[in-house]
């Protein structure tokens, strides 16, 4: 039952980051999919895979995402 919540959760975090139009907002959010998925792998037994997802998901993509964006120009919708 535990696990339809937390693939729930991923796919609502998923829809939340794709939803955003502050993409520093976007690249925190990616890290809330990075969890879930850690969360499933270790509730599958597989520490291994989830300690790597861990490392990835949840903390590598996303600082570069932020990064990414924090080194771009913003461009403001003058219309």
């Amino acid at each position: 039952m535990i696990e339809y919540i937390i693939m729930i959760v991923a796919v609502l975090g998923c829809i939340l980051a794709i939803a955003q139009r502050d993409l520093l907002k976007a690249a925190i959010l990616t890290g809330i999919t990075g969890i879930c998925v850690t969360l499933i792998f270790q509730i599958l037994l597989a520490p291994d895979v989830a300690l790597t997802q861990a490392i990835v998901g949840s903390a590598i993509i996303p600082v570069f995402l932020a990064i990414a964006v924090y080194k771009t120009e913003r461009m403001d919708d003058n219309d």
